[in-house]
């Protein structure tokens, strides 16, 4: 199983009623738990962990993750309420205000770390998550404690705004990144992380990518490197976009035998590439179509 640790939380997107009052429509989301969906649509054996509430807005999660045959029983259940985020449209760009204290999410502690079976093959960190404490510390610490016997990726989709403590911050997600076997990162990431690809491999990554928007993504790995084009699309929205790349890629070296720490540090770019070109394709799918909603593996 592959398990994907972070948030699950409910976006409030703006819409209007039949009589033209603003109202807000709750959709499940989250950087995380949209990899995980995208992963159980895709065929691949999908895990979620990240606190979930036991209210409405948690059912709603659990609802989706069922839809999408993902197992979410690692994950601790609470009565604490679920993060919301509220969308606004200023200028035809989004606004979130976040509603995040105290929540299931948010108040993950060491003591809710599951003891994994030998059928968990990697695991997935990233997102917000790994900004807001005291949970961020805690994923933190699940890194620390699994790093070195299963392959740990992860994907920091740096979101500046969100940030509130930059030192602690950098300081956790430098020491996660020196675990991690395979990070993914745009361009705009690395420029605020300061670090090239073969910074990252001369630090003990296998595998890096960098995602280029239209231009595609670079993958690094032994020194080597290939660019894999994006897949043409007419694009309605890029929500999700980043997040089924990681599924399609997982998912493509779960089904090539790749997703071991051995495998993947001795794999080729030519063993590699339908990984890689799967993450674009799914990607594709997802941005041609509004809001995050990953394909399934019949749509590919």
């Amino acid at each position: 199983m592959i398990l994907c640790c972070g948030e699950a939380l409910i976006d409030m997107l703006p819409r209007e009623t039949a009589d033209g009052a603003p109202a807000f429509a709750p959709l499940s989301g989250g950087a995380v738990f949209n990899t995980a969906m995208a992963l159980g649509r895709l065929g691949a054996p999908a895990g979620y962990f990240g606190g979930l509430s036991t209210d409405l807005f948690g059912l709603q999660l659990c609802a989706t993750l069922d839809a999408s045959h993902v197992d979410y029983s690692l994950a601790p259940r609470s009565e604490r309420p679920t993060t919301l985020a509220f969308v606004t449209l200023v200028d035809g760009h989004a606004k979130y205000a976040f509603y995040d204290e105290n929540t299931a999410g948010r108040m993950l502690s060491e003591g809710d770390l599951p003891v994994l079976d030998d059928d968990v093959s990697a695991l997935f960190f990233g997102g917000i998550s790994l900004v807001s404490e005291p949970a961020a510390d805690t994923y933190a610490a699940f890194c620390a404690r699994e790093a070195g016997s299963r392959v740990v990726m992860i994907d920091p989709n740096i979101r500046p705004g969100f940030i509130t403590h930059e030192p602690r911050y950098r300081a956790r997600l430098s020491d996660m990144l020196a675990m991690a076997d395979i990070v993914k990162v745009s361009d705009e990431d690395m420029d605020w992380l300061g670090t090239t690809p073969g910074e990252l491999i001369d630090g003990g990554t296998a595998l890096v990518l960098v995602t280029r928007g239209a231009e595609g993504v670079d993958a690094h790995i032994n020194g080597a490197e290939m660019r894999v084009a994006a897949q043409k699309a007419v694009v309605i929205d890029t929500v999700g976009a980043g997040d089924t790349f990681n599924a399609g890629l997982l998912a493509g070296l779960h089904k090539a035998g790749l997703l071991t720490r051995d495998a993947l540090r001795s794999a080729s770019l030519d063993a590699l590439r339908p990984a890689v070109a799967l993450g674009a394709q799914a990607a594709a799918i997802t941005v041609s179509r509004a809001g995050a909603n990953p394909p399934w593996e019949s749509e590919l």
